[in-house]
């Protein structure tokens, strides 16, 4: 690709130069131009108004979510400078580690035994830190958590092949019945909600064993139901008791495994809870058949019973508080430092410009607001960091907690373009406590100053730590605890955030396109596997087509069981695979909207098995034809459902915990209660075919709005940032 420098063309809002590319537009709009963007090239500046079809920001091309993929040696988040620091809890651990541009000194990086792979995030050299305990510890955890939330997983459509039974019981209609799994819904809706914030403040471990323990009562009152309003009720409470396993895990696993070890934990984790709402309804259509359908909360109840030994015994609290902890520094004077250590920089001799022009020269902070930021990079952790380039940007050392992608955040600017003398900025030190009024503060010793000047230095004073730092403080002085000291339930309070400003932070992100959208589209994903279970019964157990026994009736959830398998193992794959293709005609540079292209086939399946499966059911086709289309419509649904999440959390990933609770709130409530008021008396009004021809359109109709997200889904981004209404709130 030519370009041409605008000689005159001045720099913009953000001190970055145009430069005018000769590349026709509708050639950037198909990004044609292969290479077109590089970090180490003169066109970085380059702003076009497309990129692959995508609508740029009018003022920036590096807009948070935005990442240079493809380079030779890096991966690297942009748009930091525009990022807001995150300064509230979340249930999700940051996804990037601390910098280490909080220390002035480069610290030797562990790795895996055999060297070759960097530990991500950092352990602490205790073995009380999660991230040192033996792997078979933390593998114990992984499988008695998955077994858990296998059973909670299979809860929704645990009496898919009961309905009559259930309808026959308390003299009720069909659509009645289906009222339970919409209201269960419900209450994993608002249990999301609930135990997230509740898990912020006072630890996973206790939600996790109160949820057990609630889920237990909660099978016993359904199996010891004498009305329909009681087994109403009863349901209501088992969805808030099983909340935790699809708001709570992802947490837990990030926790106790290192980034190179979790995307496999995570499959394991993924496959059981999608694999339970398939293998429990084939179990319980068994022993509905055997012995009636109360029987299978009595099971439910005596399995879920072991299951909460499993978590006493083998899941202790994981909760370890990673924010990068002030530095010590070198004494100085007790006037000087009880002054300059409250203003956060140390005063040093100007340099000299003439020292500054060669290629070693030292960076400096440009103390005015209008001074051009360029060449903002992320280094990876291994990189060789100088001492003077280890700054973090904007001065704030909480930055790099959320924005740096794996390593330190560097700010060069070329100092020899401009001859402003500059003061080196030194990133400020967290506070530890707040200084009675009038008193200045010693940040070096966590100390308070007197209200004059002169200090005495044998003043002692303890700083008042937050929960969490203290509960990890207190674990990080022990030797390491015995297993027993593990088995306390409850650890004390581990932030000092409100609960309901907590609570009410997944809500916010509605107002989010990108969490809008993903939030669709989850909830069509999941919601259809829920409105099918709905309404197996009434298909396969009808004498007027297949006539199906309860057990032959939960064979049929064979099928879709293997197409989740599928579309699990096929999802990511192959959106990494589109991802890369598209990074690479992009000049190496990632947008979260090239996981939209995924819409399609997520399109063509769903909507072929919905419309595929009532069409057949009607025509009464061989019984393994609507068989097939119900494993299809699983297949699409493992794909809608990973591309929605993928997309949500790279467009926003210091939301990623709250964006999971928004996910499930959508899907619960939006989509699980609301279908389930309705679908069972359409079925029987209209027929299969008509139900599931409309259900079809409905899909394609709202997978259309992946076209307008792709094209405006960036500048979205940059709207969400502007407005910062989450660190508003």
């Amino acid at each position: 690709m030519s370009t041409t420098d605008a000689p005159n063309s001045p720099a913009d809002s953000h001190g970055e130069l145009r430069i005018q590319s000769s590349v026709p537009m509708w050639k950037r709009w198909l990004g044609a131009s292969r290479g077109e963007r590089r970090s180490d090239s003169p066109e970085w500046g380059h702003r076009s108004k497309w990129t692959l079809g995508i609508l740029s920001d009018k003022e920036t091309d590096e807009v948070p979510g935005t990442v240079l993929l493809l380079a030779s040696n890096r991966n690297e988040p942009l748009g930091l400078r525009h990022q807001p620091a995150r300064t509230s809890a979340s249930s999700l651990p940051s996804p990037y580690p601390p910098s280490r541009s909080s220390s002035r000194s480069v610290v030797p990086q562990k790795r895996t035994p055999d060297g070759r792979i960097v530990l991500n995030p950092q352990p602490e050299d205790t073995m009380n830190d999660p991230l040192n305990w033996p792997t078979w510890r933390r593998d114990a955890a992984l499988l008695c958590l998955g077994f858990y939330c296998l059973m909670g997983g299979g809860m929704t459509p645990v009496l898919a092949a009961g309905f009559p039974q259930v309808s026959e019981d308390y003299g009720v209609s069909i659509q009645k019945v289906a009222y339970t799994t919409g209201l269960y819904m419900m209450g994993l809706g608002v249990g999301s909600v609930v135990m997230a914030p509740t898990a912020i403040l006072w630890g996973k471990r206790p939600v996790y064993l109160a949820g057990a323990t609630m889920f237990i009562l909660s099978a016993v009152w359904c199996a010891l139901s004498q009305n329909y309003a009681s087994l109403v009720i009863a349901r209501v409470f088992q969805g808030i008791a099983v909340s935790p396993v699809e708001c709570l895990p992802s947490a837990t696993i990030a926790e106790i495994f290192f980034l190179h070890e979790r995307a496999y934990r995570i499959g394991i984790y993924t496959l059981l809870l999608l694999g339970g709402k398939n293998l429990v309804p084939l179990a319980s259509a068994a022993v509905i058949e055997a012995r009636g359908w109360r029987w299978v909360f009595w099971v439910v109840a005596i399995i879920v019973a072991g299951c909460l030994v499993l978590l006493f015994l083998f899941v202790p609290e994981t909760f370890w508080d990673r924010t990068p902890r002030p530095r010590a520094r070198s004494k100085r004077p007790a006037l000087y430092r009880s002054v300059s250590s409250f203003r956060g920089r140390r005063p040093e001799p100007r340099p000299d410009p003439a020292s500054e022009s060669g290629p070693t020269a030292e960076k400096h902070a440009e103390p005015s607001a209008t001074r051009a930021r360029k060449d903002v990079r992320v280094g990876f952790a291994g990189d060789n960091l100088d001492e003077k380039d280890g700054e973090s940007v904007n001065g704030r050392p909480g930055d790099s907690q959320e924005h740096g992608d794996a390593g330190a955040v560097e700010e060069k600017i070329d100092s020899a373009e401009s001859p402003i003398e500059t003061q080196p900025q030194v990133a400020q030190p967290v506070p530890v406590m707040v200084p009675p009024e009038g008193d200045t503060p010693d940040l070096e010793n966590g100390r308070p100053g007197p209200r004059s000047p002169i200090r005495s230095e044998s003043e002692e004073y303890i700083p008042t730590l937050s929960p969490s730092v203290a509960y990890t403080e207190n674990l990080r002085q022990k030797p390491p605890v015995p297993w027993v000291h593990t088995l306390r339930v409850w650890n004390g309070r581990l932030a000092s955030d409100k609960w309901l400003r907590i609570l009410l932070r997944p809500l916010i992100l509605f107002a989010y396109p990108s969490v809008l959208w993903s939030s669709l589209v989850y909830s069509l994903s999941v919601g259809w596997l829920i409105v099918l279970s709905e309404a197996v019964a009434h298909i396969y157990q009808d004498r007027n087509t297949y006539n199906f026994s309860q057990l032959g009736t939960g064979l049929v959830y064979i099928s879709p069981f293997v197409g989740g398998i599928l579309g699990t193992a096929v999802a990511g794959r192959v959106s990494d695979m589109v991802v890369r293709f598209m990074s690479r005609r992009n000049g190496g540079v990632y947008e979260p909207e090239f996981r939209l292209v995924m819409a399609i086939p997520i399109a063509l399946c769903t909507a072929a098995g919905l419309m595929g499966f009532g069409w057949s059911a009607e025509e009464r086709n061989a019984w393994i034809v609507p068989t097939i289309f119900f494993g299809i419509v699983s297949f699409g649904c493992c794909l809608g459902s990973t591309t929605s999440i993928t997309f949500c959390v790279d467009s926003y990933r210091q939301y990623a915990g709250e964006a999971l609770v928004t996910l499930n709130f959508s899907k619960n409530i939006f989509h699980g209660l609301i279908f389930s008021l309705f679908i069972v008396d359409w079925l029987e009004s209209d027929g299969a075919r008509t139900v599931f021809l409309a259900l079809g359109g409905i899909q394609l109709v709202c997978l259309l709005s992946a076209i307008p997200m792709y094209i405006f889904g960036k500048r979205a981004r940059m709207w969400t940032v502007r407005k910062n209404l989450m660190e508003k709130f």
